[in-house]
């Protein structure tokens, strides 16, 4: 990507006091200028499209569309947008899942100001950031030998469960205390996974294989 004088970023994350307290950093940074805020991702989605960003800060767990789908979308219609994933979460599957939609960076809310902007003025630059804790999940996935349900992660296996027992999301957020867009990101792998298009096809692919106790 040609580098550019200021970089513009537009960052996407559901909660206002995140967004605050990163538009804050962004706005004092040398060479970095705040083009858009997002509260899920289809705002994240149709920001890219009027604003045409150079880096997007992804947040992964929010309401209408989750951030690794929205990364996919952004990252298929303007291939040239760095997304950085910037979440409080460090699971593998999530690490993988946004990485494969198209991420170049995967960091955790808890890095500094500092590492932040680093990892914003690399990314324009083609440079991958991952926070430790990313990079340790990534390598343990590895390590790690495939187990033989469709690849399924304890906690997909726990809601897939749920769902043969005839829960809605919000029964299975109450009963894992959980936000709905959580169970929701967690259904939308699953039906992935298994590869599948509908919550029924899931249930049924479940008894039949026995993928659920």
């Amino acid at each position: 990507m040609k580098k550019k004088q200021l970089i513009n970023v537009l960052m996407a994350d559901d909660h206002t006091v995140v967004r605050s307290g990163l538009g804050a950093v962004l706005m004092t940074a040398e060479g970095i200028n705040l083009v858009g805020e997002a509260a899920n991702g289809e705002e994240a989605i149709q920001l890219c499209k009027k604003n045409n960003p150079d880096v997007v800060l992804m947040d992964l767990m929010m309401p209408v569309m989750d951030g690794v789908t929205a990364t996919r979308i952004i990252h298929e219609a303007q291939p040239d947008i760095r997304i950085i994933a910037l979440t409080s979460f460090g699971e593998r599957e999530l690490v993988e899942g946004v990485l494969k939609a198209g991420a170049c960076g995967y960091l955790l809310k808890t890095v500094s100001a500092g590492e932040l902007i680093a990892a914003i003025k690399g990314a324009v630059e083609g440079k991958t950031s991952l926070s430790p804790e990313a990079a340790q999940a990534l390598v343990q996935g590895l390590k790690q030998p495939r187990p033989e349900t469709h690849d399924l992660t304890e906690r997909e296996q726990e809601i897939l469960t749920l769902m043969v027992d005839g829960l809605p999301n919000h029964q299975i957020a109450e009963r894992l205390v959980v936000s709905q867009s959580t169970v929701k990101f967690h259904v939308s792998n699953i039906l992935s996974k298994l590869e599948v298009s509908t919550r029924t096809e899931a249930v049924a692919l479940a008894l039949k294989h026995k993928l659920v106790k």
